[in-house]
């Protein structure tokens, strides 16, 4: 899929992988809805960065815990997008005798039903296409924990793995139109020695593994697994 002249959504992009992600994808030719919570100044600061390299970008605010009109992320002066990268996420421990109903509902809001109903809106509001030619794209950023879950996330944990079952659902669904894949990153943080690779992952490689992605037509319902082979 080339990539330049297309407009691709980005949510969470104020976040440290969302930010890098628009960014790669601005350098790429790529026009960018970048999406945001509360951030504005940080928002702003993206957009300016992806014009900066030559493509336009908008920055949206919604709040992706609430249905708070999602359909205006696909409403902008840059069109429907072509790419939809579901990089919006709540990332905290929560032990589970902490676990409870309303912080439960967020996090599952926010990294399992606001990806569906975004990839809904994404596939409705594409141009519709004969064949087989390739007319969109969706990126779901999974995490290790989904398959090798963690002690006190159990919440977070269920949220991933039920976006990675959810990836692989689509890709059948959405084939052979849209190509539907995740990538799981799992070592950006962690220490080295818990890694086969004995080395911890960059962000650098996470935007690689996008682009990759969206470079190659011919995956669809893949996990990239980004973690030095600590799931081998």
């Amino acid at each position: 899929m080339e990539t330049s002249g297309l407009t691709a959504l980005i949510t969470g992009a104020t976040g440290q992988l969302g930010r890098e992600i628009a960014i790669a994808l601005g350098r790429a030719g790529c026009n960018c809805i970048c999406h945001f919570h509360s951030n504005a100044s940080v928002a702003a600061e993206i957009v300016r960065k992806v014009e900066g390299l030559g493509s336009k970008a908008v920055a949206i605010r919604a709040d992706l815990a609430k249905e708070d009109k999602p359909e205006k992320l696909f409403d902008t002066e840059l069109g429907s997008p072509q790419i939809l990268i579901n990089s919006a996420a709540v990332f905290s421990p929560q032990p589970l005798a902490d676990a409870a109903f309303d912080s439960a509902n967020k996090v599952l809001a926010i990294n399992l039903i606001a990806p569906i109903i975004l990839s809904k809106l994404f596939v409705k509001n594409l141009s519709k296409s004969e064949g087989k030619e390739i007319i969109g794209k969706i990126i779901n950023m999974v995490d290790v924990g989904a398959r090798s879950p963690w002690a006190n996330y159990t919440v977070y944990c269920a949220s991933k793995a039920g976006l990675l079952a959810a990836t692989k659902s689509m890709a059948k669904e959405l084939a052979p139109g849209i190509c539907v894949n995740g990538i799981a990153p799992g070592v950006i943080t962690l220490p080295k020695d818990a890694a086969p690779a004995k080395r911890t992952g960059t962000i650098e490689e996470v935007t690689s593994a996008v682009l990759f992605l969206l470079d190659n037509d011919s995956i669809t319902g893949r996990i990239i697994n980004i973690d030095s082979g600590k799931g081998i």
